[in-house]
């Protein structure tokens, strides 16, 4: 079998074709895997079914077909290969959508935020559930338009166990995006994203670029991943770097000037990036819609309760977003420096 037919026997369904899916579905098709869309944005399907998926790079645009765009209900049974690339508060509708979708002996594959893998899990059993940690800067900019906004990270892995066959498949395949990985140290990732995800989710508070806020409000970074990553060491997990975060400097024991040192090199990596403001700036600001973060820190919390670990900002944080959710106009670094109070009070 040549590598174009070995390579149109591979089909993928990616459910969620925003700015994680959208990228993953433009990059799998123009190598010339078979792709099927399935999302619940009307306008977003239209304009990819009449133009393809456009991915815009350095302010240049590049159409790609995908093979098939569903509509969730619409969309057949029996799906060999998922991708499921939506929010995590849409993470149990999900698995309650695929529980009907999904063939028997087929596979979803948790693109996602947050430790939605456990969820999925529940809804279809652990072993039809692979996991995966994903750093991508990516943005919907328009109906069926993804802005690259860099290469990211992108490690695959079994919930629990080593490394499988069908993860090294999916790795093989994810090279058409870039550098993915095979890990047998998923929580590590996960537990990871979850403690440089609090520190840039606090620049959200704030209408400035994350590099610039993340640089004048370390008080409450430094705070938030270390309580994060507290967590993560009292239930045995070993936390990974990825990209320009240093995992390793953030977790305990932790000196003042190895983590400053580590945030300096942080800023200057986020100050280069085509991306500069997160995801859940742009869902209060732009999309008007709830972000995934209670959901995506409701584990971290009931993980802190067993372990005795407070965690003052995470908490203080959750409930400066909620506000800012119902009321956008009310963004304000003034948020940002009431962490930084807590955040010094705790450390006193």
């Amino acid at each position: 079998m040549n590598m174009s037919s070995e390579l149109h026997r591979l089909a993928y369904t990616i459910v969620g074709a925003g700015a994680i899916g959208g990228t993953l579905a433009w990059h799998l098709a123009r190598a010339g895997y078979q792709v099927t869309l399935v999302d619940t944005d009307a306008d977003h399907r239209a304009a990819i079914i009449l133009d393809g998926i456009v991915l815009e790079r350095a302010g240049v645009r590049e159409a790609q077909a995908v093979k098939d765009v569903f509509a969730p209900h619409d969309c057949p049974p029996n799906q060999q290969r998922v991708l499921l690339a939506v929010k995590a508060n849409a993470t149990k509708s999900a698995g309650a959508w695929l529980a009907g979708h999904l063939a028997a002996d087929g596979f979803v594959v948790s693109m996602q935020n947050g430790l939605n893998e456990w969820v999925l899990g529940a809804a279809l059993g652990p072993d039809r559930v692979v996991g995966a940690f994903v750093d991508l800067f990516a943005d919907v900019v328009a109906p069926g338009v993804i802005r690259d906004g860099g290469t990211g990270a992108i490690a695959i892995g079994e919930a629990e166990g080593p490394i499988s066959e069908r993860v090294r498949g999916i790795v093989t395949d994810l090279q058409a995006w870039g550098p993915a990985v095979a890990t047998d140290n998923l929580l590590g990732y996960l537990w990871s994203k979850l403690g440089s995800g609090a520190m840039l989710a606090a620049t959200a508070l704030a209408d400035d670029t994350m590099a610039n806020l993340l640089d004048r409000h370390r008080d409450t970074a430094h705070a938030l991943v270390r309580e994060v990553f507290s967590i993560a060491s009292a239930r045995g997990i070993t936390v990974e770097p990825f990209d320009a975060f240093d995992a390793y400097v953030y977790s305990p024991p932790v000196t003042s000037k190895a983590m400053s040192a580590a945030t300096d090199r942080l800023v200057k990596w986020l100050s280069t990036q085509p991306k500069d403001r997160t995801g859940i700036w742009r869902d209060i600001v732009i999309r008007h819609r709830p972000t995934e973060i209670p959901v995506q820190y409701a584990p971290v919390l009931e993980a802190a309760d067993p372990t005795g670990i407070p965690v003052p900002v995470l908490r203080a944080l959750l409930a400066e977003l909620a506000a800012v959710e119902e009321a956008p106009a009310s963004m304000s670094e003034d948020r940002l420096n009431r962490l930084d109070a807590i955040a010094r009070g705790k450390a006193a």
